[in-house]
């Protein structure tokens, strides 16, 4: 029997490769001859890059750059294991929870340290580029990126901006004179599971500004800001990206790569799913499983276990769902794609014990619902 193990990250408690391994573990409790095939996977947001390196045998590269407070710190970007493919996620550098909870301000924070992962890239001969975009601090249109590799943002006085979405009210000129010409010669893949516009009030302010740290007057203020860049890139390079799908992603980075950039931009899980040869790697399995921390409704809007569970039933394989929680009204709904549904935390295990001790009961439940489904193929 071979049984495929592709969870997502259980977050804030426990890592993608770290999930699968405590539910292999548990597979193991029950039978040893079980082959297991671990292919840890994400949506492009947090645990992307882990997920890719891990399923491929890739390595990671620490670099130097700034934070979204322009702060120094070290970020990993990844390369595959076929020593071609380069993966950088923005949140690394640029992402939400390198700040403390008081520290979050979008008027200020920049992209600038994922430019900086970018080049750094170029500069070590990479020209195939994944990217993943959730997970930002930012909504500064993707300027602070475009800075660190050589675009020039101006006023009307030929001063250059500041960082951070709030400085982009003054923006008048962009001069890509000295934009790394490199870019041209590279193919980007960017994960983004974010169809918002860049502005409006469906737009990456609005929308996400919020969680971001931006009071109600600071969504109004970086809306207009946005506005005023999207205006220039029209006036100055005929690109319009004011409503374009997916440009509102992590602050308008999305923006800025799909203004800028030679690109293709896919759902998060699609692009891991490839990368990792997913569709390859299953063929022959009796069984997959998947999970992720809590499971509802939204599971059932693109993330990382519906992607999995796609797939599986295309070649007919059932599909087990084990999450660290699972919303009881979504059981019906979740049903309909997954073939047996498990939750972490149930009547016997409370949710601060799954955070506390998650890799010990994801172990238990595994094993006992390997069990139970033996049982029923009985």
């Amino acid at each position: 029997m071979k049984i495929v193990i592709s969870p997502d990250s259980f977050k804030g408690s426990l890592a993608a490769d770290k999930v699968a391994q405590a539910m292999a573990a548990g597979i193991r409790a029950f039978d040893q001859s079980i082959e297991t095939l671990l292919l840890p996977v994400a949506d492009g947001g947090e645990g992307t890059l882990e997920s890719l390196i891990s399923a491929t045998n890739g390595r990671f590269v620490p670099v130097v750059v700034q934070d979204p407070l322009e702060r120094k710190i070290t970020a990993d970007y990844g390369v595959l294991g076929d020593e071609e493919t380069c993966v950088i996620e923005m949140a690394k550098a640029s992402g939400l929870t390198l700040l403390h909870k008081e520290e979050r301000n979008p008027l200020n924070a920049t992209s600038y340290g994922t430019g900086e992962l970018i080049k750094h890239a170029l500069d070590a001969g990479f020209r195939k580029f994944i990217v993943g975009i959730g997970g930002s601090a930012t909504n500064d249109g993707g300027v602070g990126m475009l800075k660190a590799l050589g675009m020039k943002f101006q006023n009307c006085d030929g001063a250059s901006l500041g960082s951070g979405g709030g400085a982009l009210d003054q923006l008048s000129h962009i001069d890509m004179s000295e934009f790394d010409p490199r870019i041209r010669d590279s193919k980007f893949i960017i994960a983004c599971d974010v169809d918002n516009p860049f502005i409006g009030t469906n737009g990456a302010s609005h929308v996400f500004g919020p969680q971001k740290g931006a009071t109600e007057s600071d969504v109004s203020i970086l809306d207009r800001n946005l506005k005023t860049l999207a205006d220039v890139i029209e006036r100055t390079y005929g690109v319009s990206i004011h409503y374009l799908q997916g440009a509102g992603a992590a602050g308008g980075l999305g923006g800025a790569f799909q203004a800028f950039f030679p690109l293709t931009m896919k759902p998060g899980i699609e692009v891991v799913m490839e990368a990792i040869g997913f569709h390859e790697q299953i063929k022959n399995a009796d069984l997959v499983i998947t999970g992720e921390g809590r499971s509802d409704e939204q599971t059932l809007s693109g993330k990382a276990p519906y992607g999995v569970a796609k797939v599986a039933k295309e070649h007919g394989i059932p599909v087990m769902l084990l999450s660290g929680y699972l919303e009881p009204s979504s059981k019906k709904s979740l049903s309909l794609y997954f073939d047996v549904l498990g939750s972490v935390v149930n009547e016997k295990v409370t949710q601060r014990e799954s955070m506390e001790n998650p890799a010990h009961y994801l172990k238990i439940q595994m094993q006992q619902m390997i069990v139970s489904y033996e049982q029923m193929k009985k």
